[in-house]
């Protein structure tokens, strides 16, 4: 007997040598979302640990993504808003309020990479007692690495990349902060990869789509569904200043064969905008010779240089945010080559991040480089380089691939296009009382696959107007793991996806996720049976924006009481009003919705008044 529990001791001693540690939160994928998870999480008194598996935490916007995607910048706040204001202050901190550099990070929204690193770490520092940061740490999406018992997670096994350890963390809640959903799939939550037809869902832009720019579906657009998914690229960090310059060097594995397209495409004009509809062939060989006269091109649509290339957004310090050009047959994105990627292991991704990176070192090298193309082209394209002062212990060149889109999970709630479209013209779109944010993008995918004949675009390059809309809370919960939430790899459509997968967006959905665990955690309830209410209060009291008014910002002291009253259907204009009296028809909806007298005198009380009333009952 004593043998034995000697036994039960060292067994007991062995195991928690192995267990690196116990978490309120584990994290996999440091991220933006899994950064404001943590960081609100540590607000309401709760350990997390982030496992992240490179040397660095960021995500994207710590690596190349530095012009923030949002069409209405004080649609989405909280954690967000505090990002974008602490990028600001360290503009104004370094180089002095009046300075180039503050005017050219544009409020916060516009950064370098290296800025944005400095900023999350920042943030993440001031809750050092609450949040352990593991890097270099591997989850591989294998059975093996999970344990899941009784529909809750008990503990993961991820790989220490610096000593070919596994290692095994435990946690109440977890958090799957990846890009690619790998924490989800493998505790079983079903998932989506590849394009909805546009039957299942009436989407614009859905299955098989060829569109000009900004446009309308075109000859060969079937809206079938496939598994094909949005193509990557790296965000690059690039400069015109010799000064801060690095030469794009010539990959080993360069293949002139695949860029070649791109000489025609310089010499006629030929691109993939609106205006190319009523681009003759005689245009284009017009084109051809002017630009043989030493001109830029004139044809319309058309971009010249680097533009012709990658789109570019000013950041500070003379850099640029260089992404895929829109409006081109080929650019950094490298569609068809990347459909494997959501539910592939490390190892085939880290040979397609070594892909990719090839392929947009060789298209930069041969556009700066490659006799057929014109002298003046090539020279204007000479003019620019990799940043040497970014990743510098990378060869300047971005650590990550930008996983636009990797597994969508099916949820609780099931976010497609008609969440995001106005249900009439000037409209919101559908009111969700369950939101816990405000967001607003495009419905915006890139290219499916690469370039074929005759078509007016690359397979499924579309964007479409929204306007702002309202996220539930249901898009980041399973329905059948009790304590996982998904703020990265949401439940969504493609077409849903596509505006739901900016960071910005991320990050609020990781700031609710946060405080979600925190509320499941405190009152021992699975992430789907947390009291909506609760969280939503926290959610205001720290400054998140649920429902956007234009008239309303979360620094006006009636910023709570009109987020509670607009979720809850009295409100549903674009503008709150308060200060206009009430008329006799809106006193009579809020008193049918209110279910009580109001006491209240139409075209004198005014709708503050009114509304602070029916508040104050509906809190009692």
């Amino acid at each position: 007997m004593k043998q034995f529990h000697i036994f039960i001791i060292l067994l007991l001693a062995s195991w928690k040598l192995s267990a690196q540690g116990q978490f309120d939160i584990v994290i996999v994928g440091s991220n933006p979302g899994g950064i404001m998870a943590a960081i609100a999480a540590a607000r309401e008194g709760k350990t997390s640990v982030i496992l992240e598996r490179t040397n660095h935490i960021g995500g994207l916007p710590a690596n190349g993504l530095g012009a923030t995607d949002i069409a209405t910048r004080k649609a989405t706040t909280g954690l967000f808003a505090e990002f974008t204001s602490r990028i600001k202050q360290y503009y104004v901190d370094h180089y002095g309020a009046d300075s180039q550099q503050v005017n050219d990070c544009s409020d916060g929204f516009h950064f370098e990479p290296s800025v944005a690193a400095v900023i999350y770490q920042d943030m993440l520092n001031e809750h050092k007692d609450k949040i352990t940061i593991h890097l270099m740490r591997q989850f591989d999406a294998e059975d093996s690495n999970l344990s899941l018992k009784n529909e809750r997670i008990e503990s993961l096994y991820v790989l220490n990349r610096e000593n070919g350890q596994r290692e095994l963390y435990l946690g109440k809640v977890f958090v799957d902060a990846t890009y690619e959903g790998d924490l989800g799939a493998i505790a079983g939550v079903p998932f989506r990869v590849g394009r909805e037809s546009k039957e299942e869902f009436g989407e614009p832009g859905a299955g098989r789509a060829y569109e000009y720019w900004k446009s309308q579906p075109a000859e060969g657009s079937t809206g079938e569904s496939d598994n094909a998914v949005q193509a990557y690229n790296y965000r690059l960090c690039l400069t015109n200043n010799p000064k801060n310059r690095i030469a794009f060097p010539k990959p080993e594995s360069y293949n002139r064969a695949e860029y070649v397209s791109l000489i025609e495409d310089v010499w006629t004009g030929r691109n993939t905008q609106i205006a190319m509809a009523k681009v003759t062939d005689e245009m284009m060989e017009a084109n051809r010779k002017h630009i043989a006269q030493g001109n830029r091109t004139k044809l319309p649509g058309d971009s010249w240089g680097i533009r012709k290339l990658s789109s570019l957004v000013k950041l500070p310090n003379q850099k640029t945010d260089g992404n895929n050009q829109h409006a081109a047959f080929l650019s950094t994105d490298l569609p068809e080559e990347n459909w494997a990627w959501p539910t592939s292991s490390w190892e085939w991704r880290d040979k397609f991040a070594k892909r990719l990176r090839d392929y947009t070192l060789g298209l930069f090298w041969f556009a700066q480089h490659d006799q057929a193309l014109p002298e003046h082209f090539r020279k204007e394209i000479a003019e620019w380089g990799l940043a040497k002062d970014e990743y510098q212990d990378n060869n300047f060149f971005p650590r990550q691939v930008y996983v636009r889109e990797g597994r969508r999970f099916e949820g609780v709630y099931f976010f497609t296009a008609k969440d995001a479209l106005p249900t009439a013209p000037g409209k919101r779109p559908p009111l969700h009382a369950t939101s816990v944010t405000a967001s607003h993008y495009a419905l915006d995918s890139h290219a499916a696959r690469k370039r074929e004949t005759g078509r007016v675009h690359l397979d499924g390059f579309i964007s479409y107007p929204t306007a702002v809309y309202t996220v539930p809370l249901g898009v980041i919960l399973p329905r059948k793991v009790d304590n996982l939430l998904l703020p990265v790899p949401v439940s969504g459509s493609h077409i849903g996806f596509s505006t739901l997968r900016m960071e910005p967006c991320w990050m609020a959905l990781g700031q609710a996720a946060g405080i979600t665990a925190s509320l499941a955690i405190d009152n021992r309830v699975s992430v789907c049976d947390v009291n909506i209410s609760m969280l939503q209060d926290k959610l205001i009291r720290q400054r998140a924006t649920l429902m956007y008014y234009r008239d309303l910002q979360p620094e006006d002291p009636n910023f709570h009481l009109v987020q509670y009253m607009g979720l809850r259907g009295y409100l549903p204009d674009w503008d709150a009003n308060l200060t206009q009296a009430i008329d006799k028809e809106t006193l009579k909806e809020w008193s049918a919705l209110c279910n009580f007298q109001l006491d209240a005198i139409p075209e004198k009380t005014s709708r503050l008044e009114v509304l602070t009333i029916i508040y104050n009952k509906l809190r009692q």
